[in-house]
């Protein structure tokens, strides 16, 4: 995508302190959207990035909430289109990986990854379609995973959450086609992330021979919310590892 070429739009990317979600941050903001940085514990890194946006001359905003409840959504999503604008754009990036064996896991902990991996997408899709809708243009892009698809090696409960968020994104962009509103995922494995510290030994099962990295699924991002064609449909990044 160009630069300036989402001069004029508004961007929500929840989970954007660090990580993925900080690279398609600096993509957003160099392709011109403003950007509301959601972080729900990382305030100083959240902070950090939108003071980074705004000195390059971009618009951006930190912006608190734990995505798994609902009020606090609400008022999230209010606070962004208060100070930036209508939200054009939302990327639900926001995950917990709680690695777990079958006779470890817990309800509660079953419950939190439901909660913030898939939940979490539901209550942000609802809190921004009233203005996509609106504007009659959205593009929601969610970050899902390889696991959504294969066995993982987080736990059934990782791959429940990623599974049920690829089927949300199917059924969102059905019934938003006709609208302007676009829906669609990524799903990446094995990423260079915070979540892949003391995993090194897993890069040898990569047919690339090394693990993605956070731009490179951000490129991804990116290429869906250019692509006013394209609609419920899931863009895997696995080096080689599955085919779709």
């Amino acid at each position: 995508m160009t630069t300036d070429a989402l001069r004029g739009r508004v961007a929500l990317v929840t989970g954007g302190s660090r990580g993925i979600g900080a690279a398609i941050v600096k993509d957003l903001a160099v392709a011109g959207a403003a950007v509301g940085i959601n972080f729900r514990e990382r305030a100083g890194e959240a902070n950090a990035l939108a003071e980074q946006i705004r000195t390059a001359g971009g618009r951006a905003m930190a912006v608190q909430a734990d995505v798994s409840q609902g009020d606090a959504v609400g008022r999230m999503v209010e606070r962004v289109r208060s100070e930036l604008g209508p939200v054009d754009i939302l990327v639900n990036n926001a995950g917990i990986a709680i690695f777990r064996g079958l006779d470890d896991l817990s309800e509660a902990e079953f419950d939190r990854t439901i909660a913030v991996n898939l939940k979490s997408v539901f209550l942000c899709m609802q809190a921004v379609l009233p203005m996509m809708r609106q504007n009659k243009w959205g593009r929601i892009v969610n970050i899902s995973s390889g696991a959504a698809r294969g066995a993982g090696s987080i736990g059934p409960h990782y791959n429940a959450s990623k599974a049920g968020l690829e089927g949300l994104t199917r059924g969102y962009a059905d019934r938003l086609v006709k609208e302007g509103i676009t829906v669609n995922a990524v799903a990446p494995s094995l990423i260079e992330t915070d979540m892949m510290k003391g995993q090194a030994n897993i890069a040898s099962r990569i047919p690339l021979g090394r693990f993605g990295r956070a731009e490179e699924v951000a490129k991804a991002v990116m290429l869906l919310i250019d692509n006013p064609y394209m609609t419920g449909q899931t863009i895997a990044l696995s080096g080689g590892m599955t085919f779709n």
